[in-house]
């Protein structure tokens, strides 16, 4: 179970990764942040994001990772966080598959 204090920074980069993100891609896709998850020593930080359309997934992926130095550098700008995590971006395929079920009728 997550603590407070891990929670509320993983809320803070997921809006940050999702500031960021919109900010620097290309327009050509949807990249839509779902959550982050902060490790219970605050070193390791993984966003989760969506892409659409799905074709455009693993160009997104990289597109991220490439960008990981410069997120960690906005990120260090926009709060008061002493240590930054080292990030780590993924596909969020729980979401995916949450939206499929949703989408098979009973």
């Amino acid at each position: 179970m997550p603590s407070q204090r891990q929670q509320k920074i993983a809320e803070q980069l997921a809006q940050l990764a999702a500031d960021y993100l919109s900010r620097e891609s290309n327009r050509q896709s949807l990249i839509t942040v779902t959550r982050a998850n902060v490790s219970p020593d605050l070193s390791k930080a993984t966003i989760f994001f969506t892409v659409l359309p799905d074709s455009y997934e693993d160009i997104a992926l990289d597109f991220a990772k490439r960008k990981r130095v410069e997120f960690r550098s906005f990120v260090k700008k926009k709060t008061e966080l002493r240590r930054l995590p080292f990030f780590d971006f993924e596909i969020d395929y729980g979401e995916k598959h949450r939206q499929h079920l949703d989408t098979i009728e009973i």
